[in-house]
């Protein structure tokens, strides 16, 4: 997973590259540094 850290706050819907079940992700960033990170399986 690659992540950008030019955006302090993102949320987005990966697929997972083993199941390719879609999993939310979430990221917040603070002067480069990640600050919280959450990954939520969504069942399909």
């Amino acid at each position: 997973m690659l992540l950008d850290d030019s955006i302090t706050y993102q949320e987005y819907i990966e697929d997972c590259e083993v199941c390719c079940n879609p999993i939310q992700v979430q990221i917040r960033f603070l002067h480069s540094e990640i600050t919280d990170f959450q990954a939520t399986s969504i069942e399909q």
